[in-house]
């Protein structure tokens, strides 16, 4: 079967497709054909469902809502900053098809496209294996938003004038969707009079421009504006143009969070460490951001991107990591959510560390600074509202309310991380919510498995009510 094509789907079937697909890193043809082989050989499994927030919390929408992008690749040197897009995209939960112009594969490939982006590529309107059912179509209503990026003179003249000679402008005549344009193009191209009313013309149609952007060209001794806008610039536009901005309830919060690991060197080449990856502490600041407040986070080393519009602080010991907690205050909310090293080297060597005939050297450990212990019992300064995290890998109820006992903090999110769960590292999380009634009574709230993202999304709405509780 060269191609699958299923008409007349409703939306929630549709996203239940991509969310399965995205799980199993296939694109939805394949898993809709992995459905029906299960199905001609018996009982098909119960298909995986998303797990329901908590009940407070079901109605809400979180930030974690899949959405579907058809991204139209221009032929233009900036098609290379087109593959960094398709990640940025996915990063905001976007699902992406591309569509190459015949200039565009010039410069960058199909196979390169749809490496990135899990999904079959896109270059000919006359293909046999899409367009027996008007394949053009389908890429043309079958998501919620087109991206052309970059947007070449050429395929807006097209766009502009109503041409429809292959697929990406046949796609652009055929669409009921937002389009989002980032043009590029050499400046004297850009302020060329033709240029100038094709562009007013894609304005009134109702099409969204972001850039160009001012600076050099590829030519050498060109500048000007002509530069096509960042991928990072127009993934937020895409997700401004998917996601209006909702309602902000920690606007005006200023938030404190602690994420990663941290490295305790034993000599310049040698430390101690842990497995945390940073995502969940990440999830939080960023999802924090969204709802509008004013973020710091305090990070270990890790391999991740900084989030967006947040004031990211990058430390390597836990030492390094309490100084810039200490610095950020004073703050409404701290949430701390790093793996920090309870023991370092009480002396660092200057020197590697050679093996010798006398046998191991010994090390000596001393504590690192409790640094949730010491925010939670500040006397000045102590935020209004202090979260800790347990991570532990046996009674993990048991373990965390001794710890809440002991830490003096406001609430606790443990989690059980033993290797069998892949927490650390991954990208699901299983939390429960500690929280102490005023009679002393600890509350256990558990929570389903979530995303990262998700159980971010979920903590930050429990928060923003508890504020808005306190503050009446």
């Amino acid at each position: 079967m060269a191609s699958l094509t299923i008409r007349k789907l409703d939306e929630a079937i549709k996203a239940e497709l991509r969310l399965r697909a995205a799980r199993h890193g296939r694109s939805v043809e394949d898993e809709v054909r992995v459905i029906l082989r299960q199905a001609a050989e018996g009982p098909a499994a119960p298909a995986p469902s998303s797990h329901p927030t908590p009940a407070a919390h079901r109605s809400r929408p979180t930030s974690t809502t899949t959405n579907s992008v058809t991204l139209i690749i221009g032929g233009g040197i900036a098609a290379y900053k087109a593959l960094d897009l398709i990640r940025r995209l996915k990063e905001r939960h976007m699902d992406v098809r591309c569509v190459l112009t015949r200039a565009a594969q010039q410069f960058v490939t199909p196979l390169a496209a749809s490496a990135l982006s899990h999904e079959r590529c896109y270059t000919d309107l006359f293909d046999a294996g899409s367009e027996f059912d008007a394949g053009h179509i389908r890429l043309a209503r079958d998501c919620d938003l087109i991206v052309v990026a970059p947007a070449t003179a050429d395929l807006m003249a097209k766009t502009a004038q109503g041409h429809a000679d292959d697929l990406a402008s046949a796609i652009l005549l055929a669409t009921n969707k937002p389009i989002l344009l980032a043009p590029a193009m050499n400046p004297l191209m850009w302020n060329n009079p033709a240029t100038r009313r094709n562009v007013a013309q894609l304005i009134r149609d109702g099409i969204v421009t972001i850039g160009p952007n001012a600076g050099e060209m590829a030519e050498a001794g060109e500048a000007g504006v002509g530069r096509m806008a960042e991928p990072t610039e127009i993934a937020i536009a895409a997700e401004r143009i998917l996601r209006p901005p909702q309602a902000q309830p920690l606007a005006g919060q200023r938030v404190l969070i602690t994420a990663g690991p941290t490295h305790e060197p034993i000599d310049p080449v040698r430390y101690i460490a842990n497995r945390s990856s940073g995502k969940q502490g990440f999830a939080i600041a960023a999802a924090a951001q969204a709802a509008g407040a004013d973020v710091t986070l305090v990070s270990g080393p890790v391999d991740l991107d900084d989030p967006v519009g947040v004031n990211v602080k990058h430390v390597e010991s836990a030492r390094e990591m309490l100084a810039q907690v200490e610095a950020a205050l004073p703050t409404d909310i701290a949430i701390f959510a790093a793996a920090v090293a309870d023991w370092r080297v009480a002396s660092e060597g200057t020197q590697k560390l050679k093996k010798t005939g006398a046998g191991i050297p010994p090390l000596q450990l001393t504590e690192n600074p409790d640094i949730l212990a010491t925010i939670s019992k500040l006397r000045d300064n102590r935020p209004p509202l202090v979260i800790g995290f347990a991570a532990e890998t046996e009674h993990l109820i048991d373990n965390a309310k001794a710890k809440f006992a002991r830490k003096g903090c406001d609430w606790i999110v443990a989690n059980d991380v033993s290797p069998a769960t892949g927490v650390m590292g991954g990208d699901r999380n299983t939390v429960h919510l500690l929280t102490r009634e005023a009679d002393g009574t600890v509350n256990v709230e558990s929570w389903p498995v979530m995303t990262k993202d998700e159980v971010a999304t979920t903590l930050i709405e429990r928060i923003a009510s508890h504020v808005k509780d306190t503050s009446t």
